[in-house]
């Protein structure tokens, strides 16, 4: 079967990798329209948006799976993407850090079988709560440039785990790949990838 990951993402390309030896990276160019409000709406819509856009591109083959996936933080009701630059970035993590927020990660498969094209979208969230940061932190961290292409402006997995007090729910929903959730959605399709 013929898999395609539509992001360029190399954390994602790795988690994948841990269930797929082999698949190609095609990352969507596509401008995404957001028409959702809620957090978990809008990553499936954005992950939606991507895999839809990769199949349009892509020639079709008789078994072909393409992954489209996408994350947002969320503090109460402001859903933070990527920061536009370090004073976006600076914003974020003013309000994240001693605070408690959402990571949603939208993934949608689709599969063509047998001549059958299929469709499944869904989420994954988590719960982490930050310790206190101080402004010169704040600034530290930012000058990383680690932040510059991080949903909320942060690594979990990178210099940030340093500032992560809790985390309820699954880690790779954080990182942005919510890789068990997705072995388990293609096992009920039937598929083992490895």
């Amino acid at each position: 079967m013929k898999v395609i990951l539509a992001s360029a993402s190399p954390r994602r390309k790795e988690l994948l990798g841990q269930i797929c030896s082999e698949f190609v990276c095609i990352p969507s160019r596509k401008e995404e329209k957001i028409t959702k409000t809620l957090p978990e709406e809008v990553v499936c819509e954005l992950s939606l948006q991507k895999a839809e856009d990769i199949e349009r591109q892509a020639e079709k083959e008789e078994d072909m799976l393409i992954i489209g996936s996408d994350t947002v933080v969320a503090y109460e009701d402001m859903i933070m993407g990527k920061p536009q630059d370090e004073a976006d970035a600076y914003k974020m993590l003013s309000v994240l850090q001693n605070n408690t927020h959402r990571v949603c990660t939208g993934v949608t498969l689709i599969l063509y079988r047998a001549g059958q094209r299929s469709v499944r979208t869904f989420y994954e969230t988590a719960q982490v709560t930050m310790y206190p940061m101080s402004e010169a932190q704040i600034r530290a961290y930012i000058a990383t440039k680690e932040p510059m292409d991080k949903a909320g402006a942060y690594a979990i997995q990178g210099k940030c785990a340093v500032y992560i007090k809790s985390l309820s729910g699954e880690y790779n929903t954080v990182v942005g790949f919510p890789i068990a959730r997705i072995y388990q959605e293609l096992l009920k399709e039937g598929i083992e990838l490895c």
